[in-house]
This record gives structure tokens, sequence and C-alpha cells, in this order.
């Protein structure tokens, strides 16, 4: 007699409905058919529902139950154009289906959704109407209060929202005309019905200063403040564990340990030493902020770190996954001060060969707090701090080297560029933009992460604990096809067949210190696979590596947090795996700090881009050089030297011909005079408008016998 299984998971269920014969099935044959006892099948259907509220399950008449894809439907996230359109990313994979503005229903940009497919054009994506909304992006917006009559409108500052909420009277909360406000949204309507919605804050106008980066910070739904419980609970784990080392933690404080960050760092992850051993190999220690003995698993502050995903970034603010009870003091590496670290003890060869890594949970005293200019001004010979110091990061240096080069052999790709940075005035104002180039002491830091991110993966993989691995996939065949088009465009010639990252590197190499180095480095970027997080080891393209994971930022990065708790629970304590730490909920969190990632990421871009848009207000009519970087039926785009802003040249400004895009070759060209614009071309253009609410700028070609006024970065 078989015996009844307890009950199934839901990847079982889907394997169980794509291979049956049948079409959809109720939810009791389900359970007879996958062997699930009668006392179970109250637990069963939970499971069923849970999968249908995910879109995991569609469910038809009669209560029978189907995978989407049996019911010519496909679950996924929408993303809307500009111009109102939509496209739906299956969550199985494969290509996307287009959804017309008109088969949107209520639904918005980045809701999970289920559509039904209703035609596969040839040689298009198939085309869908959103039939479901899953799961909601967006329960406030951001916009401009407009008045109508005694009603009023939000017009939404996110330009992928183009349906304006429209609020009751008594739903106003004093707005004004033209307040930038946050309006809570109570009913989405339909595809005829538009949103309604109360204002729940009014943050301003928006010339005010501050209020261009709090719409970014509630547009993107960001925490301002942490709950007091969540404050309370880290003032308390810190009483409770700063002077309780733990189980064993091995005394490290004797190691001349130093930490190397940018200047204006407040929270100090990471600091290494390094020590010779006898046979002209070094042992390097890299030690990382111990913040799992603090936060344990599923304490208050541990679900709302997991909650925030990762720190944020913005212009002008740091947004921390934790209290600063812990991010700035109790966790972070401070100088001439006892801390809690994990630390991977690596052995390399004078060749760069790892021989042995160890992880141990230690205590540890930093000597130096260096910033990044510190540490290179020693390596420039232009600053001492002490002699252990100097030879350290001398040795450090010259080490760094060798796992960098030992890196390009296999194919890590490396885009070594310059950045450009918004410095604010008291009040918020951008006062400049300044070029951060990359240094060696950035290098130097970055190879031993690599380096600790690496083994961690390795050690995790050897021994099948459940983590969340940092995989970058090939590229798409598309992407990759593209790409060897347009390269050759900015006459570089790739060899037929697949593109490896040996031809990349190769590529890079070329355009090393030439004026389009910056672009050819954006174009090989764009059309890269976005790194994720994953329960499974995919490897990393990237960095040409077998397995890859991030250990070295728990302060910053849940996932970081997350291994730590696996690894000195493992290796270092010899305690088995919990089985609730395996599992969905494994896969659950890895989806849950990749989303985050990206929002993170998007709005750390869109208030850094805004401030820049602020900044070239102040340059109207001035002239700057810049570089093609793209090329479009409507203008070209150029990338601009020094303040890396980028703008349009509208192809309506360009009144000397009449210009026509030839999309194969990437080209605009002059119908009478053959002048032809193509991505690298060099110009010098004048600003000619800038809209802050509408956030573009747009530039005219200015006559290149005329000398054009140079921007720099202030000093």
């Amino acid at each position: 007699m078989p015996r009844k299984v307890k009950i199934p998971s839901e990847d079982a269920v889907l394997d169980y409905l794509r291979h049956s014969r049948r079409g959809p099935i109720k939810a009791k044959e389900i359970a007879k058919g996958m062997d699930v006892a009668p006392r179970n099948f109250r637990d069963f259907r939970l499971v069923l529902r849970g999968m249908l509220e995910r879109g995991r399950l569609y469910r038809v008449k009669g209560q029978r139950y189907a995978v989407p894809e049996k019911a010519n439907l496909v679950a996924g996230r929408l993303a809307i154009t500009q111009k109102g359109d939509g496209f739906v990313a299956p969550d199985t994979g494969g290509q996307d289906v287009f959804v017309p503005g008109l088969s949107l229903e209520s639904a918005m940009d980045g809701d999970q959704v289920v559509v039904r497919v209703e035609g596969r054009p040839r040689g298009r994506s198939p085309v869908g109407r959103v039939i479901k909304v899953l799961d909601r992006a967006h329960e406030t917006v951001v916009g401009t209060f407009r008045r109508s009559g005694s009603f009023g409108v939000v017009h939404p500052r996110n330009r992928r929202i183009s349906r304006e909420i429209l609020v009751a009277q008594g739903d106003q909360a004093k707005a004004s005309e033209g307040d930038v406000v946050v309006a809570r949204i109570t009913t989405f309507g339909s595809g005829k019905m538009g949103p309604t919605g109360r204002i729940e804050t009014v943050l301003g106008k928006s010339s005010d200063p501050g209020v261009d980066i709090l719409s970014v910070i509630h547009d993107y739904g960001l925490p301002l403040a942490f709950p007091e419980s969540v404050v309370s609970a880290a003032r308390d784990a810190v009483s409770q564990r700063r002077k309780d080392p733990g189980e064993l933690r091995t005394d490290r404080r004797d190691l001349h340990v130093f930490t190397i960050d940018p200047a204006d760092a407040k929270d100090h992850d990471d600091g290494l030493s390094i020590r010779p051993l006898e046979d002209e190999s070094w042992e390097v220690g890299i030690h990382i902020a111990d913040v799992s003995h603090f936060v344990r698993p599923d304490d208050e502050v541990d679900l709302e770190a997991f909650k925030r995903g990762t720190s944020v970034y913005l212009v002008d603010r740091v947004i921390p996954m934790l209290p600063h009870e812990l991010s700035t003091d109790a966790c972070s590496l401070l100088p001439d001060t006892d801390r809690f670290a994990v630390s991977v003890f690596v052995t390399v060869d004078p060749v760069g060969r790892v021989r042995e890594a160890r992880f141990e949970r230690t205590e540890i005293r930093s000597r130096h707090k260096l910033s990044y200019e510190e540490a290179q001004a020693v390596l420039d010979n232009k600053k001492s701090i002490d002699r252990q110091t100097d030879e350290a990061l001398r040795a450090l240096a010259a080490l760094a080297e060798i796992l960098r080069e030992r890196r390009k052999d296999r194919g890590s790709l490396d885009f070594d560029l310059p950045e450009g940075r918004v410095l604010l005035g008291e009040k918020g104002e951008p006062v400049s933009i300044r070029v951060v180039e990359r240094l060696e002491s950035h290098r130097l830091v970055e190879a031993f992460m690599l380096l600790a991110n690496e083994i961690a993966a390795r050690e995790a993989a050897q021994k099948r604990l459940p983590i969340l691995y940092r995989v970058h996939e090939p590229p798409p065949t598309d992407k990759m096809r593209d790409l060897r088009t347009l390269l050759g465009r900015l006459s570089h010639r790739v060899s037929k067949g697949n593109i490896s990252q040996k031809d990349l590197q190769a590529i890079l190499k070329q355009v090393e210190g030439r004026p389009e180095e910056k672009l050819v480095s954006t174009v090989i970027l764009r059309s890269m696979s976005r790194a994720r997080y994953d329960v499974r080891n995919l490897g990393h393209y990237g960095l040409a590596s077998d397995g890859y994971t991030h250990f070295t930022s728990p302060i910053r990065r849940y996932p970081d947090l997350w291994l730590h708790r696996v690894l000195v629970h493992t290796l270092v304590e010899g305690h088995a795996v919990p089985e609730h730490w395996e599992g969905p909920g494994l896969k659950d969190r890895a989806e849950r700090c990749s989303v985050r990632e990206r929002v993170a990421e998007a709005a750390e871009r869109e208030s850094v881009d805004l401030k820049k848009v602020e900044y070239m207000e102040r340059h109207l009519g001035d002239d700057f050089f810049g570089t093609v970087s793209g090329v479009t039926s409507f203008g070209i785009f150029v990338l601009l030297d020094d303040v890396f802003v980028e703008g349009l040249v509208h192809v309506n400004s360009m009144n000397d011909d009449y210009y026509i895009f030839r999309q194969d070759r990437y080209l605009l060209v002059g119908e009478r005079s053959h002048r032809t614009f193509r991505l690298g071309d060099r110009l010098r253009i004048r600003v000619a408008r800038v809209d802050k609410e509408e956030r573009f700028i747009d530039f005219v070609i200015v006559d290149s016998t005329k000398r054009a006024k140079k921007h720099l970065p202030s000093p």
C-alpha cells in the first residue's frame, strides 16, 4: 500500500498538474492522485489557496485547478512603458507578453498580474489582456495636486503611472493647488473608471528645499524611520550582548587590523590584516562585522531588516537597513574599539593561489580608520600612517594586483570607470558634480572582498548549505547579437559565434584611456543580465566565477547577514542546518532581496538624476563637450564630459537638414548633406531646455568652429 505523503510542496503540485493528461482537476482529485491522507486535506487546500493568490495556479469553472500555461494564462510582473502600454515578464521564464494600454484594466506598473494570451503575431511578442491583479505594487502615489471643481486630482510623478488619482473634497487634507502630496489609493478602478484616493501627506511645493528627495522616498515606499519597538529591541540587544562574546569566539585583538572606506562613511563593515608566512605565502585576514551576534533569527530587528532588504544610499542621506545603534555603533568596526567579527583567514601563495581558508568568530580591534584617499597617499609614498600600517598596505596592494591578474586570466570583466558625484549645499542644492576616480586603494579592497565572497560561496556549495548565491547569468542571445552590431558601429569587430568574456575583456583593454572608453563600457554593461540572488549556484558571468555570494556587508545587505548566520551555525559552531532554514522560504528570501535591491538602486539613481537636472538648470545657455551615447528616430543622446549628465538633441532642433534614422546602422543621416551622427561621435552642445518636473534636459548642437566653455567640477 503506498505511503500517504503529508503535504506536497507547491513545486510538486505544479509538476503533477503539468504531467497530468486530464484537463483542470478538482482539489480532492489532486489530493487523491498525490496520495494526500484525508486528515491532511484541509492543510492541502491551504497550499492550493496560496498558489492561487500568487498566480501559480488558476481556478476555472467547476472549482477545478490548472497550471496557468494550460489555460493560456501567464502570471508575472507588469512593466508599463512611458507610452502607456505594458509588458508582462512570465514568472516561469520565456517571452514577454505585450499588453496594450486599453487591456490593462486597473493594473499599474510593477503589479503582479495574470494575463490571458489572446494572440501570437508571427515574429512579435504574444498579446494579452490583464484578467487579475495578484499583488499591488502601489498602495500610495506621490504627485502634484490639481483642483478640478469640487474634486481634486493627483497627477503621479511616476511617469509609468499614467492615470490620475481622483480625490473627493473631504479627502484633500488641506492640499493647495500645485502641492506635492502623498495619496493613498482607496479604489483602483477598472478599464473605464480611474482610481480614487485620499491625501495622506502634503510634502510642500516642488520648489521647496528637500521636497524632491522626499518625493523619491515616498514614491519608492522607503521607510523614513524605524518603529520604536525595533529601536528598543536593537538597544536591548546591544546592552545584553556587547560584553558577551558568545561561544567559540577567538581573541584576535593582537592583529594589526584597519578599515578603508569612503571619507564620509559611518558604517564600517570590513577590515583587513596581513602577515607573512615562512614559505613566502601570506595570511590575509578579512574581518567582517558580526551582525548576526546582535540580530537573531526572526527577532524584531531581523524581521525589519529583511523587510528593508538593504540600506539605501540617496544623494543626500542614507536610509539604513539596521538601526543606528547597530549600524554605526555596536557593529561598526570603529578604530581603537573592541568589536566582534566573523573573519576568514586565507593563505595565499606568491602567485595568488588560495592554499587554505578558515572561518572564525573573532574579537578584533581596528588600529586605523583610513579613507581611500589616505590609503592611496601611502601607496603613492606621499603620506605615512605608521611603519606597520604602511608595510601592510603595500603588501596588500601587491597581492591584490596578483589576484586581479588571476581574475583577468579566467575572463573576469573589470569596468574601471570614473563616476560623477553630486555635491550638495546646506539647503540640498547641487553645488558641483565631481569626478570620483577609481584608485588603486579601491581595487585593493575590492580584490579581498571578492576573494572572501568566492570562498564563502565555495564552502557553502561544498557543504550544500542553504544560502543566497549572487548569480549573474550569461547575456541573452538577442542582447549579444545587438551588442555585436553596436560594437561593430564603434569599429570594434568581434569574432563570429558566441561572444566570450575574453572577447569583451579585449575590447575593454583596447579602449582603456581613450575618449570612447566610457561609451563602450556602458554599451557592454547594458547588454549584461541583471545580477540577482538565487538559492541555486548558477555562477557569475561577469566575474567568470563558478560560485559567488555576498559575505562582506552584513550591516547594509540582508543576504550577507543570512550567510553569516548559516556559516557561523554550521562551520564555526558545528551544528546541523535547521530544517526551517531550507525549502520554499529560502527561495522567497532570494526573490524578496532581489526586489528590494532593485528598488534601492532605482531610488538611488533617481535621487542623483534629480540633482543633475537641477544642476543643469543653472547652466541654461552654456556649452559643453560630450559623446553621442544613443541614436534614435527622434534624436541623439549626448553624455557630457566631466559632469556625467545625459541629454537629448531632438531631431526637430537639427534644422540644417532633414535627418533619417538608419536603424540597421544606428545612424542619423542628413537627406541632402549626408551628414551622419553615430555612437561615439564627439560634439559640442548647448543646454537649451531643462524641466525638473518632467526630468528632461534638451541640448542643441553648437557650430564646432566656436570654442565651448568647458565646465569642470569644482576642486
